[in-house]
């Protein structure tokens, strides 16, 4: 595996349209191995304006990975271990309101998450943690993003609930509705547990939610084509990469970066007591909880 040392490196996990990130210098695909399994694919190293840069496909390059067989916790555990410190995901969402159209983006502050089928912790028997979600992503985060789509002019919201749903199929009608009644504004399959092992793990963690179509709610929604939602979708791409590229240069004004809270989510979060705790599961937590085991 490739070391990669750095004191503040960039991650973005792309979700569906988004597989790379052009204008990295000497960009490399690398392997990294993970206790946790396989990641979603090799992850895309380099430089982009003088910050270190990791990018991962969520789905795989080709989109080949659906969002309930998504490796979650090998892909932040991967992250992790070639030095991340702070994630931006991208990811394509409908939308549960008549105001937020195709083609916006919403900088997430909230999830309701109805997943199901996923592994949701790195921790488990033998090594018990519990970490706060009542604020799921980091607002230092969300103030960079803010200030890179003012610069860029881009259509984005601040602040959003989103309803992340188990998948693959879309939303019934009923459920579309539902949701709606909860006050959510977006709909998507990924961003969980994706978040909350971003927390566990101590990366400060944003949500970019690239609005593809409305959801079925809305009643022109059966006149929606796949060619509209596909145009949509490869023109939100190309919109998500011009954020990321003027993120970078936001990035390097931040002086408060390593005082972030997230970056300290485990201070306090666990449970089982030292002489309690399995070696086997320490060892694999050794990059993800490493600050905190390690006393």
């Amino acid at each position: 595996m490739q070391s990669l040392n750095h004191p503040q490196r960039l991650g973005i996990i792309g979700g569906s349209g988004i597989y790379d990130i052009d204008g990295l210098e000497n960009p490399t695909w690398i392997k990294v191995a993970s206790p946790f399994g396989e990641p979603s694919d090799e992850i895309l190293t380099g430089v982009l304006s003088g910050q270190a840069m990791a990018f991962l496909p969520r789905h795989g390059r080709g989109h080949t990975i659906p969002p309930s067989e998504v490796n979650y916790r090998a892909n932040i555990d991967a992250l992790k271990r070639i030095g991340v410190t702070d994630i931006i995901s991208l990811s394509a969402v409908g939308s549960l309101r008549e105001d937020l159209a195709p083609g916006t983006f919403v900088i997430v502050d909230q999830f309701i998450d109805r997943t199901f089928a996923r592994e949701k912790s790195f921790f488990g028997k033998g090594l018990v943690a519990h970490v706060s979600m009542a604020h799921p992503v980091c607002s230092r985060l969300g103030d960079h993003l803010q200030a890179s789509a003012d610069a860029t002019s881009l259509n984005i919201v601040r602040g959003g609930t989103y309803l992340v749903m188990e998948g693959p199929q879309f939303s019934s009608q009923a459920e579309s509705k539902l949701y709606r009644q909860w006050d959510c504004d977006v709909i998507g399959m990924t961003n969980m547990p994706e978040a909350k092992l971003a927390r566990e793990a101590e990366i400060c963690y944003a949500s970019v939610a690239m609005v593809t179509d409305f959801d079925c709610w809305h009643p022109d929604h059966d006149h929606v084509s796949v060619d509209q939602v596909i145009k949509v979708l490869l023109g939100n791409a190309g919109k998500g990469r011009d954020l990321v590229k003027q993120l970078v240069h936001q990035l390097p004004k931040d002086t408060n970066a390593h005082t972030c809270s997230c970056k300290h989510s485990l201070e306090h979060a666990l449970i089982t007591a030292p002489h309690a705790r399995n070696p086997a599961m320490m060892e694999k937590l050794s990059v993800v909880a490493g600050r905190v085991l390690q006393r």
